[in-house]
């Protein structure tokens, strides 16, 4: 059994900001979120080991590719340390965490840099999704939609209504309030300053109207420009991190466990995967028991948090029942009984997730990290779930094609 890997620290820049409005590129935050993740975590440029980049399609929103190269230019003694740029759509952020996590288990290097990133506000709503389309099968699926992920997550709508009775929108609703309300105490939410009345999660067509489908404007994760680092070190250089600065290990955290699967493409192979399941998404629910597993835990209420991917409210919705809080297709009654609210036995999202946080693409598996190092370590502020000594992540990519599920704990 290999030494867990250590969480450091990270940071992430604020996800309400436009960073084209101000003259500035993806350069730029991968330049100001490094400098801040060094300076929260005391590490200088010359201690890295390698770099691992999360991110999904710089290439159509920048033109830039070679993201690696930037890294490299942003410090002079950041030139000649290796670097490795990773894509899986909205997971991307996380699997650069898993390839990271890899070298270090490896002994590769004892401390490597994470950095995901997105620069996403630089052209028109409409140019955005169709680039974010390029994780679903071009020409293959959706292809009559205007908008590719509300029309996917929309037929998940669907099909859990198909097995397990109609979902009710006020479910949906729910989730979105909740989430918009936690990124109010958030300072580096996108929608902390948003307004909302009482007719914003409901079936109003002219306060919160439909998007495609079943899928309502208030349900879906925004277009967002942000960058975050993350810090990850083998327990040797985690012992001399900490002596070095007169701590402990206990002001740590650490990887507990991990699960990374990849479904087919196709929605609709998806689906006909899970006839022979109890759940819509058994692939979710199985890299979901795989960190489990890896932890060795049994229980969802063995967690005080999860950081759940909500590209739309129903993603998030099918997560409560994959996590296995409530039986499949049972996911409304950890909704009615408040068990993910801020204050409920298990809170989802309590950062506001990406519907409230904001959905910077390569950045946001890294985000959850951070997250999830702020909630055991006390320091998340505002949103801190009192007590938080373990947190689940979940990541996916594209229909639930990437999948990634994390335990980060406290140092025991």
């Amino acid at each position: 059994m290999t030494d867990p890997v250590y969480i450091l620290g990270g940071t992430h820049t604020d996800f309400a900001r436009n960073w084209n409005r101000e003259g500035s590129g993806i350069d730029a935050m991968m330049d100001e979120v490094l400098d801040r993740g060094l300076a929260v975590t005391d590490i200088v440029p010359r201690d890295i080991g390698s770099v691992h980049v999360g991110n999904f399609v710089a290439e159509l929103f920048c033109h830039q590719g070679q993201l690696g190269g930037i890294v490299a230019s942003l410090h002079p003694d950041l030139s000649g340390v290796p670097t490795m740029r990773h894509e899986a759509a909205c997971a991307s952020g996380s699997v650069a965490i898993l390839a990271a996590a890899a070298d270090i288990e490896a002994g590769r290097y004892d401390l490597s840099c994470v950095l995901g990133v997105e620069s996403m506000r630089n052209v028109s709503g409409e140019r955005a999704a169709d680039y974010l389309a390029a994780a679903a099968w071009r020409g293959r699926e959706w292809t009559e939609a205007r908008y590719v992920w509300p029309a996917a997550f929309s037929e998940l709508i669907d099909a859990y209504s198909e097995r397990y009775g109609r979902v009710d929108y006020a479910h949906l609703g729910e989730i979105a309030r909740k989430n918009f309300e936690n990124a109010r105490r958030n300072p580096l939410a996108q929608a902390r300053d948003w307004t909302f009345h009482d007719r914003s999660f409901t079936e109003d067509d002219e306060a919160n109207p439909v998007v495609e489908g079943r899928v309502r404007k208030n349900d879906c994760g925004r277009v967002t420009d942000g960058a975050a680092v993350l810090f990850l070190a083998s327990r040797a250089r985690a012992e001399d991190y900490v002596r070095a600065r007169g701590r402990t290990l206990a002001d740590l955290a650490t990887i507990e466990g991990w699960g990374h699967r990849t479904a087919p493409m196709l929605f609709s192979d998806k689906l006909v995967e899970s006839r022979q399941s109890r759940f819509v998404l058994p692939q979710v629910h199985q890299t979901i028991r795989e960190s489990f597993e890896r932890t060795g835990i049994d229980s969802p209420f063995e967690l005080d948090a999860i950081e759940t991917h909500d590209c739309f409210a129903m993603t998030e919705y099918a997560a409560i029942d994959c996590f296995g809080i409530t039986e499949p297709g049972e996911s409304w009654r950890a909704i009615e009984e408040g068990v993910i609210a801020l204050d409920g036995r298990l809170p989802i999202n309590p950062s506001g997730g990406l519907i409230g946080l904001g959905h910077p693409v390569g950045a946001t598996g890294v985000r959850m990290m951070v997250d999830g190092w702020r909630q055991v370590t006390g320091r998340a502020g505002a949103y801190q779930v009192e007590g938080a000594q373990r947190v689940g992540l979940l990541n996916i990519g594209g229909s639930t094609t990437t999948i990634t599920s994390f335990v980060v704990g406290a140092c025991r």
